[in-house]
């Protein structure tokens, strides 16, 4: 980082290295990434990648363990343009694990990993139910939806992936250890969450704590 430092006191760790600072990536080899103010162009310097940037404003830098640093929000924004998708979605999903960011600020394409799973969080959107965690990591497993506060996990169930026997008794288990620890487990199937959403959102609203209003679905 000193090499990237050395570039002035208004460059800031930025892009893949910001990622790894933060912890939403792994380390990995390759040249430091600093980002500059301005509109230059981007430079390369032996082992420093220099990005220009007209809009990077003081509000979205910060220091970390004394080093100037892009905020998280604005590291992933870089992030989104410059690394392919998986790798996008993997950091987006690691800082929401970290707290470093809330999922209400990112798009459900990048929370969400089925069309399925954007469905159902368009349909809490729309029936403003509480924000749920999204692919949250719970008891050694991660979960599709997670209300941590009322101790309630929704999953959502396609086809490809939940049919047979094998997936059928892996889905109990784990729903019976999940729910050994004190948690409600509800699953909805594709055909509940795109043809029965009044059933699938006043499931939810009773075990939110909710009233059900219930407008045009």
């Amino acid at each position: 980082m000193a090499a990237a430092l050395a570039l002035g006191d208004l460059a800031v760790i930025s892009h893949q290295s910001a990622a790894v600072v933060w912890g939403m990536l792994l380390p990995h080899s390759g040249p430091i990434q600093v980002t500059l103010p301005g509109d230059s162009g981007r430079k390369r310097r032996s082992g420093v990648v220099v990005h220009r940037s007209a809009t990077l404003i003081a509000r979205l830098v910060t220091r970390r363990h004394g080093i100037p640093i892009t905020k998280p929000s604005r590291t992933l924004r870089d992030l989104r343009r410059t690394v392919p998708q998986p790798v996008y979605r993997a950091a987006v999903r690691r800082a929401l694990d970290l707290r470093l960011i809330r999922s209400a600020g990112i798009e459900e394409a990048d929370l969400t990993r089925s069309e399925l799973e954007r469905r159902f969080l368009r349909l809490c959107s729309r029936h403003r139910l509480p924000q749920p965690e999204v692919n949250a990591p719970l008891g050694g497993y991660e979960v599709d939806f997670l209300w941590p506060d009322r101790r309630l996990i929704a999953e959502v169930d396609g086809f490809r992936h939940h049919s047979g026997r094998a997936a059928f008794e892996r889905d109990r288990a784990r729903d019976a250890r999940l729910q050994s620890r004190g948690y409600r487990v509800l699953r909805f199937t594709y055909q509940q969450v795109t043809e029965e959403r009044s059933s699938v959102v006043a499931a939810l609203h009773s075990r939110l704590g909710q009233r059900s209003l219930m407008p045009n679905l």
